[in-house]
């Protein structure tokens, strides 16, 4: 009994020590494994600066014109060469709508994964498996993803490589390691949470929130802020975009 434990015990670790931060730093020399490679041919940059920048802003421009009624408090207290340009973002979509009558116009309120569907073509949320025992992950629930689309974000609190993690890293799956050493914390539970909605708070410029912390609810107000639930069986690379596309999240 006491054996079976104990080897149990030692395939959790073995398992779980690439993700351990910890562990990573003392053995980064020693062990291929804890240096992401990406080979020639698998490039890691797949889609250019440019097309993530591109959908990004067509994603984000939807939803603040769906959700103009909670946006145009704010807008009122920016000065007036900043809100003359949300007038013109307004404009193309709505010709002959001043941005103050707008607020009074719109009646359909759409969902953020709608807006997406809208936009993209296709619609991801993060929901339980079907498989036993698989936990959570991301699905297509709308459309077709064409290949090469930027299907999602990475949220969380971005730590460089001098800044501590180690209490985070502890028992934390959702750690992700850029090429660079820059780590996302993109757990939305326990210890990671608190840290997150602290970052929040502390960066918040009166009622201008620089961060979105509805990812670690229920309520997702950013449809593509589920990246952190993609599941990637393989030892390979995960193909992702950019650190840039990665971070984007946390410094909006």
């Amino acid at each position: 009994m006491p054996g079976r434990l104990l080897r149990g015990l030692w395939q959790r670790w073995r398992r779980y020590k690439y993700r351990f931060v910890p562990w990573i730093a003392l053995n980064l020399n020693h062990n291929p494994r804890t240096v992401r490679y990406v080979p020639e041919e698998s490039k890691d940059k797949v889609i250019s600066d440019e097309d993530v920048l591109g959908t990004l802003l067509k994603v984000f421009q939807a939803l603040f014109i769906n959700d103009f009624n909670k946006q145009s408090d704010i807008l009122t207290m920016l000065p007036e060469t900043v809100k003359s340009k949300y007038h013109d973002l307004l404009s193309v979509q709505h010709p002959r709508v001043k941005l103050l009558e707008y607020r009074h116009q719109q009646q359909n309120i759409f969902k953020p994964e709608e807006i997406l569907y809208k936009t993209l073509g296709f619609s991801v949320a993060r929901a339980t498996s079907s498989l036993i025992s698989a936990g959570k992950g991301v699905f297509v629930t709308r459309g077709l993803v064409p290949k090469g689309a930027v299907v999602a974000m990475y949220p969380g609190t971005v730590y460089q490589k001098y800044e501590p993690i180690f209490f985070q890293s502890i028992g934390n799956p959702f750690i992700f390691r850029c090429l660079d050493g820059v780590l996302i914390d993109g757990n939305d539970k326990g210890i990671s949470k608190v840290v997150y909605r602290s970052c929040n708070g502390r960066d918040q410029l009166g009622p201008l929130k620089m961060s979105d912390s509805t990812w670690l609810t229920s309520e997702i107000c950013n449809p593509l802020a589920v990246g952190q639930y993609v599941n990637n069986c393989s030892n390979e690379p995960l193909m992702s975009v950019t650190r840039n596309l990665m971070c984007l999240q946390f410094f909006l």
